[in-house]
């Protein structure tokens, strides 16, 4: 029952959140990133927005 009170307090919620958001956003770049044919793959939908509308 300690543990469950010891995350009510403000001053210690911060810093596990921040650990658990930073492992989350490397998780996510690594996976993105990771493997070379995602990484081309993503490389190519960068310029979707600036292509012109085929259907006007």
């Amino acid at each position: 029952m300690d543990v469950l009170l010891w995350f009510t307090k403000f001053e210690n919620t911060k810093p596990v959140s921040l650990v658990i958001f930073f492992v989350l956003f490397c998780g996510v770049v690594f996976y993105l990133y990771g493997s070379k044919r995602r990484g081309k793959e993503l490389e190519s939908f960068k310029n979707i927005p600036l292509q012109d509308d085929e259907f006007k």
